[in-house]
């Protein structure tokens, strides 16, 4: 039986709990078509001990997007992205799936299973800051309210005490906009500086190319492509992918083209 036939199958904690039955689904059409090493780490260090000894095995995920990011985040510190194409089987709430989907993942973890068996290689950029995170798919700066951040908003109580203010006084704040100061640098040109305020900065990477775009207030955002991407000034957060990180005062970015490969659908 030859490399390519022989998986290791790293199967999230998470995919376990959420959905059992698609994770049997899964290994049941792994195992049919290769030789499958099943491996069901519960930590973060477990997980990359398995990544580690993976060998000459194809790596295989069954998880969501956080688990893609942290195989890919491990794989890239430990320089081992280069040794061969990993897959992934998605396994998880719909909403924890974007950049698996965005990145050409099928949606159906039975589809998702057979592409690992019978599908191609796909390379893709990398986002590679200068702390040694990774981003897959899209970067915003700063970050946006994620889901938890949603969960823990006002109280009823102070809900019924800003209406009422509104009623009785109209905050004329309420229909501000939220700005921030940054400086933006992509490849070494300036595109906004603290004096110039912005709503958030977008990036994503394609053909070894990191697409930026800058979202001034009141006026139509600006686009540009560059190798690397600078933004610094006060204590700013920033989202990537579906990770939010910082505070940080000063982050560099840069492109990293065809840095990982993906196994993907052949049609």
């Amino acid at each position: 039986m030859s490399a390519h036939d022989q998986l290791l199958v790293v199967i999230d904690p998470v995919a376990r709990r959420s959905d059992g039955e698609s994770v049997r689904i899964a290994k049941d059409v792994l195992c049919a078509g290769a030789e499958a090493k099943i491996c069901l780490p519960d930590s973060p260090e477990e997980f990359s001990r398995a990544l580690a000894r993976r060998g000459s095995r194809r790596l295989v995920v069954l998880g969501d997007d956080r688990a893609l990011l942290r195989t890919v985040t491990v794989l890239h510190r430990e320089r081992e992205l280069a040794r061969g194409p990993l897959s992934l089987v998605p396994i998880g709430a719909p909403g924890s799936l974007h950049v698996a989907h965005a990145l050409g993942v099928p949606q159906n973890a039975v589809t998702a299973a057979r592409a690992v068996l019978d599908g191609v290689v796909r390379r893709l950029d990398l986002l590679v800051d200068d702390s040694d995170g990774v981003v897959l798919g899209d970067l915003r700066i700063p970050a946006v309210p994620g889901p938890t951040t949603a969960l823990t908003g006002p109280s009823v109580w102070s809900t019924c005490r800003s209406l009422v203010r509104t009623l009785v006084r109209p905050d004329p704040t309420h229909l501000a906009i939220r700005t921030h100061r940054l400086r933006v640098e992509a490849d070494g040109v300036l595109l906004s500086d603290v004096n110039a305020p912005v709503e958030w900065v977008s990036v994503r990477s394609l053909g070894g190319v990191a697409e930026v775009t800058v979202h001034p207030p009141f006026a139509p955002p600006f686009h540009t492509g560059a190798r690397t991407l600078t933004v610094s000034g006060p204590d700013f957060r920033y989202r990537a992918d579906t990770v939010v990180a910082g505070p940080v005062r000063r982050r560099t970015w840069t492109v990293r083209a065809d840095a990982w490969g993906l196994t993907l659908p052949a049609d």
